[in-house]
């Protein structure tokens, strides 16, 4: 007996399929914006709540942990329940998490609510993707809807430090936070009525197991890799981090090959066209993380600008994400999908040659062009990897699919931040010329990052502070030029591959049945 809800209704008018575009779109916008305002609240933050270094730390990093762990769970466990009741559950239990958030009065609550967000946003993303993909089953259409919301989450990265900027200069740091609440409660009473229910209805129990060895695995390897970027290769806890994920993630690989219904379908991988949009997404993601090293500590740290006028600065490039993303099925149906998502990697190493042309002169059309032209990168690579990835898999287990896109993803964050970050304190320390008279004890700490610099050169006498400040920004620049490069070049050989892996014409499931031969009766 088929227990879809979905199976024989009606499908969705196009009003509606659009309505429930921008119901999605608003969450995904939200996502996006919430995870790039915690570090503009960090100093009001810090002076209100008080936490230890080790307690701030966690505030930062346990949404990700958690949403990271989360991902393939949440995925897999919308397909059987549900995915409108699991985004519906998720948005409610963000909505609060962020209200705990906002009112947060001690360190360990505050470490509780951000974990709590983490598990939601985890609900959230796999759902709506999967959503998208049972209502919207016309090819061209659904390619045009993906690279919407693609848009939206693109966006989102640019506005979030403006609209964090404007609350802070005007409210207390629990803004960025309580601004959530009338957002999610516009998409939980519009889902309500709105999106239509959908599972899978022919999938199984999930394997508890799987789920712990998913949960462990993907977090130790996301503290290990944060650990090497904190505290290098050598760090006993990033070895350990690193370890009890590998051995976690190979148990659950192993254990999927035995189970009748998997958590992750290992024969996916198998498609190079899926493959490669998994690596793509990593790849791009690991190009964000290059751009937002060095640009948000550039105009800040270097230029001197505020955090509103930075977040300001940087919106030429969310917005030509947003703009680009929508076209990206229009080009890959006059070029191919290979072609546009290896055009969409190549602008992006563009991009991040252009950065060499950054010094300590606060000109902005130099970065102009930079921002526009990744942005536009992102946003082609992204939205025809997504729709690739929704297109490969039967519907009904869409959301495991993309839960697998997800986590790559956030491992290339975590990947990226660790790789690039390395690059640019090596290469910092390398070209960083300290300043005659700074006593040895203070030059330790001025060699380790520009920010450690100026916090020491506001304890040095005035000329002698102002020379370690001018010295950390010619070493940062310095550094910068060699981080982008270094991002290029890998980006570059990535469009190679993206180019190669998804060649050839594309056939999505639907019409993989549609070329199904039908026996001709012998006459």
């Amino acid at each position: 007996m088929n227990t879809n809800p979905s199976a024989h209704a009606a499908p969705p008018s196009a009003g509606r399929r659009y309505a429930i575009l921008a119901i999605l779109s608003l969450a995904t916008l939200l996502l996006a914006i919430d995870m790039t305002v915690l570090h503009l609240a960090v100093p009001s933050l810090v002076e209100d709540v008080e936490p230890s270094a080790t307690q701030l730390l966690w505030i930062a990093d346990i949404y990700g942990f958690a949403l990271g762990g989360l991902l393939i769970t949440m995925g897999n466990l919308g397909d059987r329940i549900g995915r409108k009741k699991l985004l519906l559950s998720g948005a409610v239990a963000f909505g609060l998490a962020s209200a705990v958030t906002a009112f947060a009065d001690e360190p360990g609550l505050l470490i509780a609510a951000r974990a709590l967000l983490g598990v939601a946003g985890a609900t959230i993303m796999p759902s709506a993707a999967a959503i998208l993909r049972n209502v919207f089953t016309e090819r061209k259409e659904r390619s045009t809807a993906i690279g919407i919301w693609s848009a939206m989450s693109a966006s989102g990265f640019a506005f979030g430090p403006v609209v964090g900027g404007v609350l802070l200069e005007n409210y207390w740091w629990g803004s960025v936070f309580l601004i959530n609440l009338p957002i999610m409660l516009i998409v939980i009473v519009a889902g309500v009525v709105l999106i239509p229910e959908s599972r899978n209805p022919h999938a199984g129990r999930i394997d508890l197991l799987s789920v712990v060895l998913s949960f462990v695995g993907i977090i130790g390897l996301i503290y290990g890799i944060k650990e090497i970027a904190h505290n290098g290769i050598e760090s006993l806890d990033a070895l350990a981090g690193l370890a009890v994920g590998l051995v976690a993630m190979g148990w659950f690989v192993r254990r999927q090959t035995r189970l009748a219904e998997p958590m992750m379908d290992l024969k996916l991988f198998r498609s190079r066209v899926f493959s490669g949009a998994v690596a793509t997404n990593v790849v791009t993601v690991f190009g964000m993380i290059a751009l937002s090293l060095v640009l948000a500590q550039y105009l800040q740290l270097v230029l001197g600008w505020s955090p509103l006028v930075a977040g300001i600065a940087g919106i030429p490039g969310g917005l030509s994400a947003g703009l680009t993303a929508p076209f990206a099925a229009r080009i890959a149906t006059a070029w191919g999908r290979g072609k546009t998502v290896a055009l969409g990697l190549g602008l992006l190493a563009v991009s991040l040659v252009l950065y060499v042309r950054i010094d300590l002169d606060p000109n902005y059309l130099t970065l102009l062009p930079a921002m526009v032209i990744g942005g536009a990168g992102m946003g082609l690579g992204f939205a025809i990897t997504n729709d690739i990835v929704l297109s490969s898999v039967p519907k009904e287990r869409s959301g495991a699919a993309v839960s697998i896109v997800e986590t790559a993803t956030e491992m290339g964050g975590a990947l990226g931040i660790a790789v690039l970050g390395s690059v640019m304190n090596a290469a910092y320390a390398d070209n960083l010329e300290v300043p005659a008279g700074v006593p040895a004890e203070a030059a330790v700490p001025i060699r380790e990052q520009i920010g450690t610099a100026f916090a020491v050169a506001e304890q040095l006498p005035g000329e002698l502070g102002e020379a370690v400040r001018h010295a950390a920004k010619v070493a940062f620049v310095d550094g910068a030029h060699v981080t982008t490069l270094t991002s290029a070049a890998i980006v570059a050989v990535f469009a190679l591959v993206a180019a190669v892996s998804l060649r050839g014409k594309f056939v999505t499931v639907e019409e993989e049945d549609e070329e199904v031969p039908v026996p001709v009766p012998a006459r």
